[in-house]
């Protein structure tokens, strides 16, 4: 376990990762060069996450683990650093997530998180008011770190339902969509992730107004996360699971089938060329 006999008590969750990841690195006698030699990561980006000054990477906390031989610690200490970089309202809904079987969302605006490139993600996390660039990097390595349930040995099953407007919405600039939707069809190759889009044409209102995620867990009730302008709300009471499920319902009834989705997006991201 960590020795927080030295470490600030009121250190940050970053801040004490980085000074674990000194003391391990201290105590195998090894500089920040060989220990950047050994990982293939550079010696300024160790410099800076043990300043607490970077988020690092599950790749990099692994690394950092074995050739340190941390027995794990690290891994520990990185899960509970970069779970801070979340909203403390959303990291009820992370749990949720990580033990789910199975996901279905629907997005009428942006990308649904789990299906974001790098680029994507930064560019709608940074359209928050009052937002510094750290956090930007905080909050877009988190996101990105999510996106390793699907490499989970039995990843969840995720279906997402997009509205049309998202593949329209111009967030990042052309070469940033342009190389989202083709995420969006990489994606679609695996069995256990299918995507759906809901025609603008078919003038179609139910879920205009927010985004949600229907949980599904195995010998629990289904837990729903919903969003609003300020924050999302995760939920598993009955009635608020039941409207939810009502809302896919009907917009999974007016979606397009998964193969003429495909051929939508591919037509639209002609567009962003």
């Amino acid at each position: 376990m960590p020795d927080f006999g030295e470490i600030d008590p009121n250190a940050k969750p970053l801040e004490v990762f980085g000074a674990e990841v000194r003391k391990y690195r201290k105590r195998a006698g090894l500089s920040q060069d060989r220990l950047a030699e050994i990982t293939m990561f550079s010696q300024s980006l160790i410099g800076f996450i043990e300043r607490g000054k970077r988020t690092p990477s599950r790749n990099f906390a692994r690394s950092c683990d074995d050739v340190l031989r941390a027995d794990g610690e690290l891994i520990r200490l990185w899960e509970h650093a970069t779970r801070a970089a979340s909203p403390r309202w959303f990291r009820g809904w992370l749990d949720v997530e990580q033990e789910a079987h199975t996901l279905h969302t629907w997005e009428p605006l942006v990308v649904p998180g789990l299906l974001q490139t790098e680029e994507y993600a930064r560019a709608v996390i940074r359209g928050e008011p009052g937002i510094t660039d750290e956090q930007v990097e905080k909050a877009v390595t988190a996101r990105m770190e999510r996106q390793e349930i699907f490499n989970r040995t039995a990843p969840p099953l995720f279906r997402a339902i997009l509205d049309e407007g998202i593949l329209h919405r111009p967030i990042g600039g052309r070469k940033v969509m342009r190389r989202q939707l083709e995420r969006l069809v990489e994606t679609i190759e695996s069995p256990r992730i299918g995507v759906q889009v809901v025609p603008m044409a078919l003038e179609v209102t139910t879920g205009i107004l927010g985004g949600f995620v229907i949980a599904q867990l195995p010998g629990s009730p289904d837990t729903v996360y919903i969003q609003s302008a300020a924050h999302g709300h995760v939920s598993n009471r009955p009635e608020d699971v039941e409207a939810i499920h009502s809302r896919y319902d009907a917009l999974r009834a007016e979606a397009q089938p998964q193969h003429a989705s495909i051929a939508l997006i591919r037509e639209v991201e002609k567009l962003w060329i």
